[in-house]
């Protein structure tokens, strides 16, 4: 077999419709668009979810929930993540993005008590829940709010 012997398998291609080139191409005059109306114009088309003037289905459905939008946003991470650093080490957050424990510096850093903690770590971050600040001082660590 030859570069130049090389063809699709058949029945894989189609030749192209070619549209409005005569009579008796069958898709000639309207070209396959039919007869005036919406969708034989040029440039024709509704947004995505245009419903010929009936009300929306968005919005039909009712509105729930609040969203505050002052709300400070966090990286949250527990304490049972913390159990990755060696025992008296200074845990910060360019430490939680090394470890991989947090994706990025950009967001504070909060802390929750979910999980147990067993090593002595010196914690900084934005934030921490009651139970683990007592969680990390139980363990003989500390903890610094910035």
């Amino acid at each position: 077999m030859k570069l130049h012997e090389l063809s699709p398998a058949f029945g894989s291609t189609k030749e192209a419709k070619r549209i409005g080139r005569g009579h008796g191409s069958g898709n000639g005059k309207t070209a396959g668009k039919g007869h005036k109306g919406q969708k034989a114009r040029a440039g024709h088309g509704q947004q995505p979810g245009f419903e010929g003037g009936q009300m929306p289905l968005q919005r039909r459905v009712p509105k729930r929930g609040f969203n505050n939008i002052f709300a400070k946003e966090y990286a949250i991470i527990n304490v049972s993540a913390l159990e990755v650093f060696d025992d008296g080490a200074a845990v910060d957050t360019t430490a939680l993005v090394e470890k991989g424990i947090v994706k990025s510096a950009d967001l504070p850093v909060k802390v929750l008590g979910n999980g147990k903690l067993t090593k002595k770590l010196a914690v900084t971050a934005a934030a921490f829940s009651a139970s683990a600040s007592e969680k990390i001082q139980n363990a003989g660590g500390t903890v610094e709010v910035k």
